[in-house]
């Protein structure tokens, strides 16, 4: 079984540490700044053995350098993003798995936000790691990619299992959820802003958070939900045009 640790960066940026218990293979997920996550190796004991990365933007790789990384550790990222991330030691393509100590991790295509934007799916833990591709109540901005693109990377999301645990590069929940009430307010979304409300006044994180959620609250999957919808004058259009709508409405708002 693998650990996780959510780690505040920046001002609003999250890295996530896992860690095998049985090889001792330590892995972060992306590296917006270096001091909290060595802080948090030294705290536990443990020693890097990989970095993942999702994408390019800075706030997510400026602070590899920082870690002085020993030769022995693994640095994956995608193919398709290679030209424009940190040195890595290791390329991977969608669909392609890698092990980190005795867990498996499968990668998965999330363009949209960033096209070569990846996500890391731990099927064994349960652990998806979606960079800033879907997010706790939300999703990227669409920087480079196409709506119709952002559209198939949530769907292929969605597919996996609801017991997931997303863990997102951002604490734009709050935010997110206000976004989320000028839509429609089902009771599943009442009750969840309550968890956000109180979560953020105390100072806490709310991420990571679960798939099936996710599903139920956040408007960008909402694009398939009848009630969306029709909150939207949009009964019966085609998901990836009302995803389209929401994605365009979030933007101004």
């Amino acid at each position: 079984m693998l650990q996780l640790v959510t780690i505040p960066c920046l001002k609003d940026n999250y890295a996530f540490l896992i860690h095998d218990d049985v090889s001792g293979a330590t892995a972060v997920i992306d590296v917006p700044e270096a001091d909290p996550i060595l802080k948090e190796l030294d705290a536990r004991g443990w020693a890097l053995s990989h970095v993942l990365l999702t994408h390019h933007h800075s706030d997510h790789v400026d602070g590899l350098a920082g870690l002085a990384l020993g030769p022995d550790v693994a640095v994956i990222g995608a193919a398709a993003d290679a030209h424009r991330l940190p040195p890595l030691t290791r390329t991977v393509m969608p669909g392609e798995r890698f092990s980190l100590g005795s867990a498996d991790a499968e990668v998965i295509d999330v363009s949209g936000h960033t096209v070569g934007h990846i996500a890391f799916w731990f099927p064994e833990d349960g652990f998806l790691f979606t960079g800033d591709s879907l997010m706790a109540m939300g999703c990227g901005r669409l920087f480079e990619g196409s709506p119709a693109q952002m559209w198939d990377s949530l769907s292929r999301l969605m597919d996996l299992p609801g017991d997931a645990v997303v863990c997102s590069g951002h604490e734009y929940t709050e935010s997110n959820a206000r976004f989320a009430r000028s839509l429609d307010e089902p009771p599943a979304l009442t009750e969840r802003l309550d968890r956000i409300a109180r979560a953020r006044s105390a100072g806490l994180p709310t991420v990571p958070s679960i798939l099936s959620e996710e599903i139920a609250t956040n408007p960008m999957l909402r694009a398939r939900d009848p009630a969306m919808k029709a909150a939207l004058g949009m009964e019966g259009a085609p998901d990836a045009e009302v995803f389209t709508k929401i994605r365009a409405l979030k933007d101004n708002f």
